[in-house]
């Protein structure tokens, strides 16, 4: 097949997109299909403006006027078109006469534009481009979900039916597995990790779902318990907030908690395989790919219990409730002497979540939409008498 991916707008740096963009390029290469990536060009963007909100503005340009027109110079080649963010769902009506399929990750900004969540706001415009998506996404052929939750929401607030919408659960983007003790500690001494010292692991982006102060007062309950001098908190991701720090600061945990930024995947596999547990209590998630890139490594998993979280940690993460934070960190300690039985459940459940089984049902869901345009096509030409 040849299968055009298209991607994300490279100014918006939304990460995991991308890797999710350049694992189904080279997995979907590696099997022998045609694969092209194609992404709104930078050309407004890139000029250096000065706030960042004309920057956004001006990528907006890139994104709705100049790139329709480089995708439909580009549809000519494929034979299905994958929209690997459903952020950009705003492109389907170019589609319609191709086989496509869009991911779905989660609805999260449609639903806080619809204020289903009183705790975070969506301003005016916000509320326009999460209708837009929508729209979009209402009239995509195919949409892989990647969780049941995200399913569940789909089918609640778009028009798409049943045969539309399946779940494809993510794969791992990476061969996480358990690092040996002598390499992973070369690699924490580079991230300058405390040698002999224990920690707690989170990681994760600074959306308001995240909840990283959640991760903080947590880690400042567990401190307060345990009384361990040698106990730290690290935290993987974006840069840390100004609430973040001004927590930090109030509740003297400067010399506990260690900011690591934009690491890359060998350095978050020691991690991985030397931490004494991910804690991992987002209020909300579209999928929850830490849950089992921990496990894969050995690393027992603390989580929100609430779902996709729940449905991907299986019966191998410990859960706890993400509001509750003096309970989850009395959770946390409870389990800390057992927590050698809980690794071979975690190695066991990230077998579930293998980017060849991600691929393969992609790939038949390819198939699908092919076949169904075709269908579609002949009916239409009978109607009309036309020979295809």
């Amino acid at each position: 097949m040849k299968i055009l991916l298209l991607g994300n707008y490279q100014p918006d740096v939304i990460k995991s997109m991308d890797i999710f963009a350049q694992m189904l390029e080279t997995d979907l290469t590696e099997l022998g299909h045609q694969v092209q990536i194609i992404r709104p060009k930078t050309l407004f963007g890139k000029l250096p403006l000065s706030p960042n909100l004309f920057s956004k503005w001006f990528g907006y340009i890139d994104k709705l006027f100049f790139f329709p027109a480089q995708l439909r110079i580009a549809l000519s080649w494929a034979d299905v078109v994958h929209i690997c963010d459903h952020g950009n769902a705003i492109y389907t009506k170019y589609l319609h006469n191709i086989p496509h399929v869009v991911t779905c990750h989660d609805l999260l900004p449609i639903r806080s534009g619809l204020g289903e969540f009183p705790e975070h706001r969506t301003g005016w415009t916000g509320k326009q481009l999460q209708q837009m998506i929508l729209k979009g996404l209402n009239q995509a052929q195919k949409v892989a979900c990647v969780s049941e939750q995200t399913k569940s929401d789909v089918l609640r607030l778009s028009s798409l039916t049943e045969n539309a919408v399946s779940v494809i659960a993510m794969g791992l983007n990476y061969p996480y597995i358990p690092m040996q003790n002598r390499e992973s500690q070369q690699y924490l001494k580079a991230l300058e990790i405390p040698g002999d010292s224990q920690f707690i692991l989170h990681v994760g982006a600074n959306h308001w779902y995240k909840n990283r102060l959640g991760v903080l007062a947590i880690f400042e309950h567990l401190t307060q318990q345990l009384k361990q001098p040698e106990f730290h908190l690290v935290m993987v991701g974006k840069p840390m907030t100004d609430d973040m720090r001004q927590f930090i600061e109030t509740h003297n945990l400067s010399q506990k908690v260690i900011e690591l930024v934009e690491i890359d995947h060998e350095s978050l596999r020691a991690l991985y395989s030397t931490a004494t547990a991910l804690i991992f209590p987002s209020f909300y998630e579209g999928f929850g790919w830490p849950i089992i890139e921990a496990q894969a490594c050995g690393c027992p998993v603390f989580t929100s219990n609430r779902p996709p979280m729940n449905d991907v940690g299986g019966e191998a993460a410990i859960y706890i409730e993400p509001h509750e934070l003096q309970a989850a960190a009395k959770t946390i300690i409870n389990h800390l002497p057992v927590l050698e039985t809980i690794r071979s459940k975690g190695f066991v459940n990230s077998q579930r979540f293998k980017a060849k089984t991600m691929i393969n049902q992609y790939i038949a869901l390819y198939h699908q939409a092919i076949a169904e345009k075709h269908v579609n096509k002949s009916i239409e030409s009978r109607v009309w008498g036309i020979n295809i």
